[in-house]
């Protein structure tokens, strides 16, 4: 069974055909478009559709790695959007679709969209490869155990994925009070006040994840709001592209990643430059991860 092909103009990096295809493509690009359970800012129900379409103008060469990931061929499966769904539907319908993606022997990458559907892929993981940690870029904890009624809200996702493997945070810079306290199970947190003064917290993050196969989430109010404002609850003093893209090369190198996602893009019409660099990130991280 083969997953919906998306329309010719949203392939990811504008790829011709010999090199999206289903069949001659080791990366798919699943785009989930969903926001019920956002919170201050909606919008990212529009991300996965601009994370796309900036991609169709980046290099296809990379200046780092000096090489082409596209060239292993990246497909751009059909859009999940939903502006109604529960989160329990979407999620299932992403975990449904990822597992298609692996048991291809693909490797997948999902674009969001709001932080909840990550249990999808997460689940899929599970049932794929069994033992796996998951390493989350994030401002917020996203460790309530409900959020404005929802058990499976963009605020829970974090408390969501401890319940089934160990979760290393990096970037956090804003939780409640309930998140702060001592005791998560599966739970290591990298606060961004802390990383600031640290020369290692790259070294200490990456050691602390458990399992050699790692699953990485990126929510993009990681970063700094200067660089990335298309987000729906942005935190002052996040994360610079450069130190983020030192994260990603080293855990290439250290673990064996599984897939991962980018999610919380939301839009702001006339500012193309988030999108543009969600799109740069996705992009990049596929080359550490395939280019040795």
């Amino acid at each position: 069974m083969r997953l919906k092909k998306s329309k010719q103009n949203l392939r990811f990096c504008g790829l011709e055909e010999k090199f999206s295809s289903w069949n001659n493509s080791r990366i798919v690009i699943l785009p989930v478009a969903y926001d019920l359970t956002t919170s201050y800012k909606s919008g990212t129900i529009d991300g996965p559709k601009a994370i796309i379409d900036a991609s169709r103008y980046m290099e296809a060469y990379d200046e780092e790695t000096e090489k082409e990931v596209s060239k292993l061929g990246i497909h751009t499966a059909g859009e999940i959007r939903s502006s109604e769904l529960q989160p329990e539907d979407v999620i299932k319908k992403v975990e449904k679709k990822t597992s298609l993606i692996l048991d291809a022997g693909k490797f997948p990458v999902i674009i969001g969209g709001e932080h909840s559907i990550t249990l999808g892929p997460v689940l899929s993981c599970r049932k794929k490869f069994g033992n796996f940690s998951v390493l989350q870029l994030d401002a917020h904890s996203d460790m309530r155990d409900v959020f404005q009624g929802w058990k499976h809200s963009h605020g829970c996702i974090a408390k969501r994925i401890t319940e089934i493997t160990d979760v290393v945070q990096i970037g956090i810079r804003s939780l409640s009070k309930e998140e702060a306290e001592k005791g998560h199970k599966n739970l290591k947190t990298f606060f961004m006040k802390d990383m600031v003064r640290s020369q290692r917290w790259a070294e200490e993050a990456i050691g602390s994840l458990k399992e050699k196969k790692v699953y990485v989430t990126i929510d993009m109010d990681v970063f700094d709001p200067s660089i990335m404002p298309s987000v729906g609850t942005p935190e002052p003093g996040g994360m610079g592209w450069y130190e983020t893209l030192l994260l990603l090369k080293r855990l290439s190198r250290e673990k064996e990643i599984i897939g991962f996602d980018a999610v919380e893009l939301a839009p702001i019409h006339g500012n193309v430059s988030p999108d543009f660099l969600a799109a740069k990130l996705v992009y990049k991280f596929l080359n550490y991860i395939f280019v040795k």
